[in-house]
């Protein structure tokens, strides 16, 4: 079973960067580390979970959220089994708790994922 812990988050001002991290570890035996896609997703006060970015397992291929691509890039270090979300030019509206997940294929969807982190809160203010 897979297990994922986050770090990096904190308080930031607009306009600030951060970077979060997701170390995964528990895998089954007859998978490689880094076999799975992970997500970065964030649940803001009052709002729904919404997905921000996936990385396949390979890192060959991300995608993003329309409202945080350019500003946010997902990366990840299989030798070290940490997946990263650089996060700049954030803004007040991305403040809210970020979550990672596992998943063998990257997919929108968070019903999706089998494994999450415990989250790291994220909070954009002056």
């Amino acid at each position: 079973q897979l297990q994922l812990v986050e770090s990096g988050g904190g308080l930031v001002q607009p306009g600030g960067s951060l970077r979060l991290s997701c170390v995964t570890s528990g895998f089954n035996p007859d998978h490689y580390p880094g076999y799975y896609a992970i997500g970065w997703f964030r649940q803001a006060p009052g709002k729904e979970r919404e997905a921000l970015s996936c990385i396949t397992s390979s890192g060959e291929s991300t995608n993003y959220l329309d409202s945080v691509r350019g500003r946010f890039t997902i990366s990840r270090d299989n030798a070290k089994s940490t997946v990263y979300l650089h996060m700049y030019s954030l803004k007040p509206e991305d403040t809210g708790i970020y979550y990672c997940a596992g998943l063998d294929v990257c997919s929108n969807y968070d019903v999706d994922y089998d494994y999450w982190g415990q989250g790291t809160q994220v909070t954009v203010s002056s």
